[in-house]
């Protein structure tokens, strides 16, 4: 059993690693999580940072091969409790020790594979579908870990959470508009036509995001104390990106990606822990 800690202990190392090394922004957001939830979050982000990787990145590589492989692996891990892929086995030993809902698992990968051949989402039922599935259930993953088991709160908690998980992916679809139509041809944004995107457009698809930001805050406040601060730092940071997109010319979207710098993201951290510190936000 101790050479099995060490494997998991170097499990738990490689999504870590993922973590740190696809996104400075959730690694900064989940460095301010507690230690006891901190690990898991990162075993999250691993397993759906490399399932987003096969559909988006691999395009020399037969992806959907990979991704048959890759979720039967993660199901046998599950079943198991333990993988080779070390990714898999850090994510499997949250879902177990969470009791994540299976489904929530079931859905993200066929978003996933939504990925591999469908490019346009023509309706709000296909575009609301996606974005469940590969954001929603994400934020209700990480809500599990939050709560800690504690199902009464996880129900008060699941629709702000999901609404946050909509409002990064839509910031995500925003800033990645380049990206996805010109590089991948996928529209996600329904009654949009990217090759006519202008003001009025971006008006109408900040809105939404907004809207979903609205509903999400009250959650991100009664989040428990080991999370709040993290969750809220990583909503600081999104809300700042849509304020550049905001600010940012709609041609300018459509010809370049949008980021926030580091000493931007430095500052907002700085910002977040002071009203954490004092009891202000």
């Amino acid at each position: 059993m101790v050479m099995k800690k060490l494997f998991d202990q170097v499990s738990e190392d490689c999504s870590k690693i993922v973590t740190n090394s696809y996104s400075t922004s959730f690694s900064l957001a989940t460095k301010m999580l507690h230690p006891s939830i901190r690990n898991h979050i990162y075993n999250i982000y691993g397993f759906v940072r490399f399932a987003d990787e096969i559909v988006d990145s691999f395009h020399n590589y037969p992806k959907e091969e990979l991704l048959d492989r890759f979720e039967e692996d993660l199901f046998f891990s599950i079943q198991n409790g333990i993988s080779l892929n070390p990714i898999l086995n850090s994510f499997q030993h949250t879902v177990n020790a969470f009791s994540i809902d299976i489904e929530l698992v079931h859905a993200f990968l066929r978003s996933m594979r939504w990925d591999l051949n469908k490019k346009i989402y023509e309706t709000e039922e296909e575009y609301k579908a996606y974005i469940y599935g590969s954001a929603d259930v994400v934020g209700l993953m990480c809500l599990k870990v939050f709560v800690k088991g504690d199902q009464i709160k996880y129900n008060e908690l699941e629709s702000p959470a999901m609404a946050l998980g909509s409002a990064f992916q839509k910031v995500n679809f925003l800033r990645d508009l380049k990206d996805d139509f010109q590089g991948l041809n996928r529209t996600y944004f329904p009654s949009i036509n990217f090759n006519q995107f202008d003001e009025h457009s971006k008006a109408a698809i900040i809105e939404e995001i907004e809207s979903d930001f609205e509903k999400a805050l009250t959650g991100i406040f009664n989040l428990p104390t080991e999370a709040q601060f993290g969750v809220y730092t990583a909503y600081k940071y999104y809300s700042k990106l849509l304020n550049k997109l905001k600010i940012t010319p709609s041609v300018q979207i459509q010809n370049a990606r949008i980021r926030v710098p580091n000493y931007q993201k430095m500052s907002i951290f700085a910002s977040s822990y002071l009203k954490y510190r004092f009891n202000i936000l």
